[in-house]
């Protein structure tokens, strides 16, 4: 295979998991603090934590122990809701996030004024959002990514992120009308284009899927499942895609991967399911359908086998979580 056609099957890959990805907020806050602070944001798995520090500097805790400073224009991305703290400084104490009083701006944006009254002019202005975090089928690749994704926006993994963090400093300091919801959609192209960043960068070579969509003779086959899910692929057919023989493409992937190439569909097929699901005007007739069951019968078997669960419960499940939201 020459270089071009390197290049563009890992443009390809990468429009692929972009293509899936979600990113959808579930409860955004602009906080203002005097000189002294200190914020606890409790374990949220299943969602993402996006900070963004607008004005002054702050001390993040990771659930680990570890501690990174931030100044104005750090942005930082918590992609398995990991529990954490921002601090003034490492000694300061911490009081829960959800403690404080919030004044709504908007749908899911609130205001937490934690200025002293002593304090003529807030020391730090940050703009806080929990996410509903989903990649689709490439579910799988977010239990590859680190812990904590701290970004210094003039760096070269992130070309153009630096103008739409000006932006959301603009818009957090300003309080024009309808800010709020601005800063919102900001903060989702901001931690999506995070996620890019880490993606096109190589994913910091993490093992499994990643080596798997580096290798031609299988990266052309998941390519092809995540492209048509629905289809009743066969080893053979997977193997073909890579122009490789059935036994090197099975034994590739499964050493690769963990996995039989089969094994992996269904579980594409089940992500996916989960992922439609959660959307209310999707019903679970037409995810059967769509993903190439013959029977509603037939799909919820499979779905249960993989995900221990019958396909309605993700969806009392997601309406579970909005009421809580609220």
């Amino acid at each position: 295979m020459n270089v071009p056609e390197q290049f563009a099957l890992s443009s390809d890959l990468i429009s692929e998991l972009l293509t899936g990805m979600r990113l959808r907020g579930v409860e955004y806050r602009r906080i203002q603090v005097g000189p002294s602070f200190g914020f606890r944001f409790e374990a949220r798995p299943g969602r993402g934590y996006f900070h963004y520090l607008a004005v002054g500097s702050a001390v993040l805790r990771s659930a680990d122990g570890a501690l990174h400073e931030l100044s104005a224009g750090s942005a930082v991305f918590i992609p398995q809701g990991a529990a954490h703290q921002l601090l003034s400084s490492s000694d300061a104490p911490t009081q829960d996030i959800d403690s404080f009083e919030a004044a709504p701006l908007g749908d899911t944006v609130s205001a937490v004024d934690a200025c002293p009254s002593t304090s003529v002019v807030p020391s730090a202005i940050l703009f806080y959002g929990c996410m509903e975090f989903d990649l689709g089928g490439m579910q799988g690749l977010g239990r590859l990514m680190p812990g904590l994704m701290l970004v210094d926006a003039a760096s070269q993994r992130y070309p153009g992120l630096l103008p739409i963090l000006a932006a959301m400093k603009g818009e957090i300091c300003s309080g024009r009308v309808g800010f709020a919801g601005i800063l919102a959609r900001l903060a989702e192209v901001v931690a999506a284009m995070i996620v890019r960043g880490w993606v096109e960068c190589g994913c910091d070579n993490a093992a499994g899927l990643v080596a798997a969509l580096r290798d031609p003779r299988l990266a052309r086959a998941i390519l092809a499942l995540h492209r048509q899910p629905g289809r009743d692929w066969t080893v053979a057919e997977l193997a073909a895609e890579c122009h490789v023989s059935r036994s090197v493409f099975a034994q590739r992937f499964e050493f690769t991967m963990g996995t039989s190439p089969l094994r992996y569909a269904t579980e594409l097929r089940m992500r996916l399911a989960s992922q439609w699901l959660a959307q209310e005007s999707i019903s679970i007739d037409s995810v059967a359908e769509r993903l190439g069951y013959s029977s509603q019968a037939a799909f919820s078997r499979a779905f249960k086998r993989i995900n221990g669960q019958p396909p309605g419960s993700i969806r009392q499940e997601r309406r579970r979580t909005t009421r809580e939201a609220r």
